[in-house]
């Protein structure tokens, strides 16, 4: 396969992957920390009111999801690119990391939160996959 289209395929890949993975914890976090009651979890404006009634438990998935998401996205992408795998793997993480700021202007939310999701959920999940993944081996199945 063509080493640039490879890459590119690549980025897609990781980057739906983690975004499934993002998306799955958060769908799967009310199960784990409940949400306050009376937040409409579909509407920005109820979650924007009522951010301040958040628990711990609840910053503390949405954390998980976004450095699960990027990190398990970032391996992926290092694990199927040609070359520039290191490159690739942050590329996930400023796709996500970018995401995560958008999320964070739209709903606001303290500031502790935004501070540690920024800073520890992306770049350095990033280039923890990347490290995961290891150095690129025959055994890559798009070889």
């Amino acid at each position: 396969m063509n080493p640039i289209l490879r890459n590119v395929l690549a980025v897609l890949v990781g980057a739906i992957v983690g975004g499934l993975l993002n998306s799955g914890i958060i769908q799967l976090s009310p199960s784990v920390f409940p949400y306050p009651e009376g937040i409409d979890m579909n509407d920005i404006g109820s979650i924007k009111a009522n951010i301040h009634l958040f628990t711990g438990g609840n910053f503390l998935m949405t954390w998980l999801a976004h450095a699960a998401g990027t990190l398990v996205g970032a391996f992926i992408t290092a694990k199927l690119a040609a070359s520039n795998q290191k490159a690739l793997a942050v590329l996930i993480g400023g796709l996500f990391i970018i995401g995560g700021i958008m999320a964070a202007m739209m709903i606001g939310g303290p500031v502790w939160f935004t501070a540690v999701d920024i800073l520890t959920a992306y770049i350095p999940m990033a280039f923890l996959g990347w490290k995961l993944a290891g150095s690129p081996t025959s055994a890559n199945p798009l070889s």
